[in-house]
């Protein structure tokens, strides 16, 4: 009776209202599934999982096959603008199959019009006036028809070899030129309502091209709701017919004109039936449609998958006799003003040619992706099968094992839809059962929003006056992982300082010295939180701050690092609004350390603060006063250099500080590797030889080298303080174990 109580306990109103919801969501999931309900943003989110899917499994490798021949801006310096006359077309084509033995040509082009470029019919306009009566000229042109008719020239090449053209089925009622013949009569399908995407016009090619071609196909790709190419037509109805795609007839033509043979399918009876063009069959090739008769384009990846040979080389024979030999040729351009761009999954601007070509290559391949003709039975049987159980059971589960569960169906989901999608070429919907888990797992799960509110609040009280609000929203997320207890840490610390604030306040009237530090000290706070920096107190015009606490920052002296640098700038960009209000310019000094130090809520019973303490605090401290002494405007120290090894620095000197028995090497970030000018990179090259000779105690090589740099940059103050150190040094000797460091005895 007990084991029976525990699975069927007694449920109060609020678990039988969360499991009533949860149940109303998988019949909306099955709903949409069962085409009863169409929710447009599971469709979006299933395309997102398609392409995903996409990209992930994409092979990213060259088909040998498939050639681009590409009409691009080579082969139009060479050959002159498009289009080009119908008698170097014809020389291509004769180039293609005689010299280079390709299998069959395909053009991403139509010809809706007459090529009049050779200007015969005006020769014969002056045939019929002013010389109608000239034996001589008539003769003349009577011989030259043949050689001027570009379009018969290009016509009589076509005709010898399998050429496939393109002709454009749309949704405007404009006709131009001649259609070839349907590949299939709507008569050919049994005598029921097929879903086929129909056209209203074309545009295709003149009559004397298209009676000579092999065969002929549309260039129509169709487009999802979002705009995106994914699919093509391999059927497309005009009137009484249905034409096949461009890739299709290649097919076709390639495997030696083979037959289309059609597999259908018929679901419901009576004026309600709908058929279906299940597959197409080519010779050993099957091709799986969707409902609309499409064909999912299997791209290989977003560049790189096709060679591109320029047309013009083709025309003037420059390519090896074997390079395109048994290829597959396909015409396209990439030629600015000519390219046909397309959105795809794999790229947003994809040249449309390679869709053709990656049919092509999918067809032969057998990769064409396909939704199995039970999907909306197995779909509809898994959203029962994984909802009903959890939306009845996950009221009654912990919320670690709630969230164990909801993982291992994830898992196991995309696990089996990425295995029918290698193995099998199947496309099963991913997003609807996602989608379902995700928003019966909130429901069941939102309740713990309220019952950690209390905490969050303890969070935000001990950690809202120091930290970044986006922070403590952070760490709201896991506060039993905080607290303000003392620790030790790897951080760093920043000091700041205002220069001269003495003088400068001395100037200003006490309301206009508040606001000019109100303003000051905001911009430099929000510099500071921008990278993640807690605020550990102002100083009247200090600041110090430090990075790795309360939250861990792996990048902590980086961020410290481009926080002092940005503090430069943005005190620089208070400069008009200072003077617009009267105020001084200000300049600031910056000093940073990084290291180990004692971090936590520090204080007496009276007054608390979470602050930093230890030794590598105290020289961030006295790095800022220093920044004065040489004229910087930010000074680190060495495990600083060492920790971001993405500046460039200057080496500024070798110190002992008060309170500090080992000399410690000082640095200027001076900036990023890569931003930082070749001159700068000499000047820095030329004072840190100089402070080597210093430090050798080669007074004359030191001092002439600081003369020149002195010299060439009369406001860098450091360079004629050790000028000034090196005269001090030669009337005062050190001694000879000297090891360069400046000993500094203040603060």
């Amino acid at each position: 009776m007990k084991l029976i109580s525990r699975w069927n306990p007694k449920l109060s109103m609020h678990s039988l209202a969360r499991i009533g919801l949860g149940l109303l969501v998988v019949f909306l999931f099955v709903a949409h599934e069962a085409e009863w309900l169409q929710m447009r943003f599971v469709q979006q989110l299933e395309l997102i999982a398609y392409d995903s899917r996409l990209r992930l499994f994409m092979p990213n490798t060259m088909d040998t096959r498939v050639v681009i021949l590409d009409i691009d801006e080579k082969s139009l310096a060479a050959e002159g603008r498009w289009p080009w006359s119908r008698n170097k077309l014809a020389v291509m084509i004769k180039q293609l199959f005689e010299h280079y033995k390709v299998k069959v040509v395909g053009f991403d082009v139509a010809f809706p019009e007459a090529d009049p470029s050779s200007g015969l019919a005006n020769l014969e306009s002056i045939s019929k006036g002013e010389l109608k009566d000239n034996a001589e000229y008539n003769a003349w042109l009577q011989r030259s028809r043949m050689s001027l008719d570009y379009d018969a020239l290009f016509a009589e090449e076509v005709k010898k070899y399998p050429v496939v053209l393109g002709f454009f089925l749309g949704g405007k009622a404009d006709k131009a030129g001649e259609l070839p013949q349907p590949t299939l009569a709507s008569t050919d399908l049994p005598p029921t309502q097929f879903r086929h995407h129909l056209a209203s016009g074309y545009s295709a090619n003149i009559g004397i091209l298209q009676k000579n071609a092999t065969a002929a196909g549309h260039l129509y790709p169709a487009l999802d709701f979002d705009g995106t190419t994914r699919r093509v037509p391999m059927l497309m109805r005009y009137e009484d017919g249905y034409y096949e795609a461009m890739s299709l007839a290649v097919l076709r033509t390639y495997l030696a004109n083979a037959p289309l043979k059609i597999q259908t399918r018929t679901d419901g009876s009576g004026a309600n039936a709908v058929g279906w063009i299940t597959e197409l069959q080519v010779g050993d090739l099957k091709i799986p449609l969707d409902d609309g008769m499409t064909a999912l384009v299997p791209y290989r990846g977003a560049t790189g998958t096709f060679r591109y040979v320029s047309a013009t080389d083709v025309i003037r024979g420059k390519l090896g006799a074997d390079e395109l030999k048994d290829k597959i040729i396909i015409v396209g351009t990439s030629a600015q003003g000519l390219l046909d761009l397309r959105a795809t999954p794999v790229r947003e601007d994809f040249p449309g040619v390679e869709i053709h070509a990656n049919l092509v290559g999918g067809f032969l391949d057998k990769t064409i992706k396909h939704k199995p003709a039970e999907v909306l039975a197995v779909s509809v049987l898994t959203l029962l099968l994984i909802g009903v159980p959890f939306a009845v059971f996950m009221p009654r589960m912990s919320a670690l094992v709630a969230t164990g569960v909801m993982v291992g169906l994830v898992i196991l989901i995309n696990a089996f839809n990425a295995y029918q999608w290698k193995s099998n070429n199947y496309v099963m919907p991913l997003a609807p059962p996602m989608l379902m888990l995700v928003l019966l797992y909130f429901i069941n799960m939102a309740w713990g929003f309220f019952t950690e509110a209390r905490s969050r609040r303890l969070i935000t009280g001990l950690f809202g006056t120091y930290v970044p609000k986006e922070l403590v929203a952070e760490m709201s997320k896991n506060p039993g992982e905080y607290s303000m207890r003392g620790e030790s840490r790897e951080m760093t610390v920043l000091f700041s300082d205002v220069r001269d604030f003495t003088s400068i306040s001395e100037g200003l009237s006490p309301e206009a010295l508040k606001d000019m530090m109100n303003t000051y000290l905001t911009s430099m706070t929000e510099v500071i939180q921008h990278r993640r920096g807690t605020i550990d107190k102002y100083i009247g015009d200090a600041i110090m701050a430090f990075w790795g606490a309360p939250l861990k920052d792996t990048d902590h002296a980086t961020n410290a690092l481009e926080a002092a640098m940005e503090m430069q700038k943005a005190i620089r960009k208070l400069d008009e609004d200072f003077a617009k209000k009267g105020w001084p310019p200000l300049h600031i000094g910056v000093g940073l350390n990084c290291g180990v130090m004692n971090v936590g809520d520090m204080g007496s019973r009276f007054r608390r603060a979470y602050t930093v303490l230890g030794d590598a605090v105290n020289l961030a401290s006295r790095l800022e006063g220093l920044t004065k002494e040489y004229g910087v405007k930010v000074l680190v120290s060495g495990n600083m250099v060492d920790t971001v090894q993405t500046y460039v620095y200057r080496e500024i000197d070798k110190v002992r500080v008060k309170g500090k028995l080992e000399g410690v090497k000082i640095f200027e970030p001076v900036g990023k590797i890569g931003e930082v000018g070749e001159t700068t990179l000499k000047e820095l090259d030329e004072f840190h030889k100089g402070v080597e000779y210093y430090r050798k105690q080669r007074w004359d090589d030191a001092e002439a080298r600081m003369k020149n740099l002195a010299y060439a940059n009369p406001d860098v103050k450091v360079y004629k303080l050790y000028l000034e150190r090196i005269a001090n040094l030669r009337q005062n000797p050190p001694a000879k174990d000297w090891d360069g460091v400046f000993v500094f005895t203040t603060k």
